[in-house]
């Protein structure tokens, strides 16, 4: 097995301001996870290229994309409460959209079995057309996309704490595209309820699962195995793409659920199988304590390599199994069938 890594320098220079929980020793964080997890000989790594205006054109319209690099390019400043850019974030965020498309790329090219994207800033939180929460281009939407267009089925996974509410609006009412997403319920940015399920051209293509605080990894696993899985042995994606956000871990500052590290590779491994090789992609979103990054970080690369990295044993007990049965209870209710891939 060999996994992609792809990161840039420019992300360094990304600044969400002082203080702000979004930092530059993310990243750090992560290459340390990688090195704990001994697995740092094993990636391959890539300094990914810019997505171009019209790549950024497959989510964003072309007014939103001038408007985040003229507002860069003469100083930065606040875009949100939350959402902070300085003089190089435009550049930053276009090379971490063009880390999925050059993964991509790679993939196609056989080069290896699975990319993991090191970027900020983060993406699934924004909009096609505004930045929010710590984001100004969707990285893995604008990949998610980009593969859609050219025919592919294409199963999109968050596991950060919080709702991607930006991918789901770009694919609410696109079939071609599913987007599930496991979150803490209620947290920013307030979307992601059970009956929120897709328009009415890709109605059940959208699977949130809420989860409350205290949340542990076996309710995630029986979400896969009792939501996931059915629609995918039905529908059979070409590609996963994972929103991998460390701030579900028990150490986050800024959540409530009890995740270790040793749930996010068991999950990362989960989800990666429902493609075949060379179709895995996934994307560091959130996860502000430095140490649960890392330690979380490390055991979801080991698991893209098919290996296991266990700093701390996995989660289990923690409430949320009354949330998956009534998300599958909604599916049946709404007769979800994922028909077949010709069908959709």
């Amino acid at each position: 097995m060999s996994v992609l890594f792809l990161s840039h320098p420019r992300f360094w220079d990304h600044d969400a301001g002082r203080g702000h929980p979004e930092r530059p020793t993310r990243l750090d964080a992560v290459r340390r996870g990688a090195e704990r997890a001994g697995v740092s000989e094993a990636l391959v790594p890539v300094e990914p290229r810019a997505a171009t205006p019209e790549e950024l054109g497959a989510v964003h319209p072309a007014a939103y994309v001038a408007a985040i690099e003229q507002f860069c390019a003469t100083g930065g400043g606040n875009l949100d409460p939350d959402t902070h850019v300085g003089i190089h974030s435009s550049e930053a965020a276009r090379l971490a959209a063009g880390a999925g498309l050059d993964a991509i790329e790679r993939l196609d090219a056989g080069e290896a079995d699975a990319a993991f994207c090191a970027v900020r800033p983060p993406g699934h939180h924004a909009l096609p057309a505004r930045a929010m929460g710590f984001c100004l281009f969707n990285n893995v939407a604008v990949a998610a996309a980009t593969l859609a267009n050219r025919g592919e089925r294409v199963l999109v996974v968050d596991y950060d704490a919080h709702h991607g509410n930006g991918t789901q609006e770009a694919f609410y009412d696109d079939p071609r595209v599913t987007y599930v997403s496991f979150h803490e319920w209620p947290l920013y940015p307030g979307t992601g309820s059970l009956d929120e399920t897709g328009g009415h051209e890709a109605r059940g293509t959208t699977i949130n699962v809420p989860l409350p605080a205290g949340a542990t990894g076996d309710v995630y696993l029986r979400g896969i195995d009792d939501l996931v899985d059915p629609f995918v042995e039905s529908w059979r994606p070409t590609w996963v793409l994972v929103s991998a956000g460390f701030d579900a871990h028990r150490r986050d500052p800024l959540t409530g659920l009890e995740l270790t590290s040793a749930d996010f590779g068991d999950l990362t491994a989960r989800l990666v199988s429902l493609a075949p090789p060379g179709r895995r992609l996934v994307f560091l979103e959130g996860g502000y304590d430095l140490e649960g990054v890392a330690d979380s970080a490390g055991a979801t690369l080991a698991a893209l390599l098919g290996e296991r990295f266990r700093p701390e044993p996995p989660s289990s007990g923690g409430p949320g199994d009354h949330v998956v049965d009534a998300a599958a209870l909604s599916r049946r209710d709404l007769n979800i069938e994922p028909g077949t891939a010709d069908e959709r």
